[in-house]
């Protein structure tokens, strides 16, 4: 029995380790032994699970950044209030994320992608065409609500998205090597005080 659970946690284990290994190194300088060495198994016993770095990489996309965009869409589904809430339960979520290694994933794509544009393709496919189409929705609602007013939902998605990856990017970058620092908490409560008004739908006219 104990075998039976060792065996069936590897997988996690690997992905976790290839996560920290990411985020520290980036995509191209990790290797799939030393992952393996991280996650304490023999460099042959990760092939078995993960032949290539790129089938790693899908591994890590699938089970530790996906599971938040579905958190993220259940909130829609469920949600009852108001859609300027949802932006922000949106946000939070987000702001949560950049606590943990998993925001090393859009920095090693946005850094890595000329060298590797296959995974470049993965991620676009599979997490940010997700995550436009929720925001999208969110958007939408508030304008057919009329909490929002009509906008270009498509072109939000940049101004509603681009704060979030620069703290990302900072974070796993030059925020390593310098003093100048942002409070992120800070720079997301600006970000949605500015964006909401932006949105907000305009008086009826008397």
């Amino acid at each position: 029995m104990p075998r039976t659970r060792r065996k069936d946690a590897r997988p996690g284990e690997i992905i976790a380790a290839a996560l920290a290994s990411f985020a520290q190194r980036g995509f191209a300088a990790t290797k799939l032994e030393d992952v393996a060495a991280a996650a304490g198994i023999s460099k042959g016993t990760i092939y078995l699970y993960f032949p290539t770095k790129e089938d790693l990489f899908r591994a890590v996309v699938r089970q530790a950044v996906l599971p938040n965009l579905q958190a993220a869409e259940g909130d829609l589904a469920e949600h009852t209030g108001s859609s300027a809430d949802l932006l922000r339960m949106l946000a939070r979520r987000f702001l949560q994320l950049l606590e943990t290694d998993l925001t090393a994933v859009p920095k090693l794509v946005v850094a890595e992608s000329g060298n590797f544009p296959a995974i470049a393709q993965f991620y676009a496919d599979t997490v940010l065409g997700r995550a436009f189409a929720l925001i999208e929705a969110i958007i939408t609602r508030g304008i057919e609500r009329g909490e929002f007013r009509s906008v270009d939902v498509h072109s939000v998605l940049p101004v509603f998205g681009g704060p979030f990856l620069l703290l990302a990017l900072w974070k796993h970058s030059l925020g390593r090597h310098t003093d100048l620092h942002f409070d992120p908490l800070a720079v997301v409560e600006t970000h949605l005080d500015v964006l909401l008004r932006g949105l907000a739908a305009e008086p009826a006219k008397k």
